[in-house]
């Protein structure tokens, strides 16, 4: 007979990194909305993953802001180490921080290139590898990686970021074929032209591109991840979400 898991999650909180503004902080606040006391992570906006917290304090949530750089190897134990203290086990994790350096592959150089891979893939898989143990204790956790779908299709210019994309899609199969049995999910979304600060210099031929013609907003984005932090996803792992108006259709 199989093994039985809880279908309601055990006492715990989510942590969202890069939740000081755009699809981390719409995100924070939607699993606040579905009861999840939440670890609003910030790099360098203070202000920003104050005012996330202020949203859902306000509306009858918790909440706690955490600093860190996640691309220093320390920093995912102290991070979590932090939101422990003060929520509880993590057992719902968003891999949301990352950034942004382009120019074309004959001209990136070597700290261009390695700076996004250690924020965008190496900072999500030292947290994952932090918070998995407690959640494979508890028999319940939820890991979402945002990716993109720049790391499905290609993007001119953005060989970095697309390198660190495409690795979090790898990184979500693999562990999620590893800790299936434990109760625990890892899946990714991977938006595509949404709303935020890091897409202000779209084309408007680009967005011509998009079937639904239009960019994403990041609440739309933070729909997807809450649904897949959910008790409804139980049964899905391994899987990449794309959000991105029929773009990658």
């Amino acid at each position: 007979m199989a093994r039985a898991f809880p279908t309601e999650r055990p006492e715990g909180c989510a942590l969202v990194t890069g939740a000081s503004k755009g699809i981390g902080a719409a995100t924070a606040i939607a699993l606040a909305a579905d009861g999840w006391a939440v670890g609003v992570h910030y790099g360098r906006d203070a202000a920003g993953a104050q005012a996330t917290v202020d949203a859902i304090t306000e509306a009858g949530g918790r909440a706690f802001a955490v600093s860190g750089d996640v691309a220093d190897p320390a920093a995912p134990d102290a991070i979590l180490s932090a939101v422990e203290a003060e929520l509880g086990t993590v057992l719902a994790l968003i891999n949301n921080a990352g950034i942004t350096d382009d120019g074309l592959a004959m001209q990136l150089d070597d700290d261009a290139f390695d700076r996004v891979i250690a924020t965008n893939l190496g900072g999500a898989f030292r947290l994952t590898r932090r918070a998995l143990g407690p959640m494979v204790r508890a028999r319940y956790g939820r890991v979402v990686n945002v990716a993109s779908v720049v790391g499905l299709n290609a993007n001119a210019g953005q060989s970095n970021y697309a390198a660190s994309k495409a690795g979090l899609v790898g990184l979500t199969k693999t562990i999620a074929a590893e800790v299936a049995r434990r109760g625990v999910t890892v899946n990714a979304v991977a938006p595509g032209f949404i709303a935020t600060d890091m897409t202000t210099d779209i084309p408007e031929g680009q967005l011509g591109a998009i079937p639904a013609r239009r960019p994403g907003t990041p609440d739309e984005v933070a729909a997807c991840i809450a649904f897949l932090a959910s008790d409804a996803a139980a049964y899905v792992t391994g899987s990449v979400l794309t959000v991105d108006g029929g773009l990658s259709a």
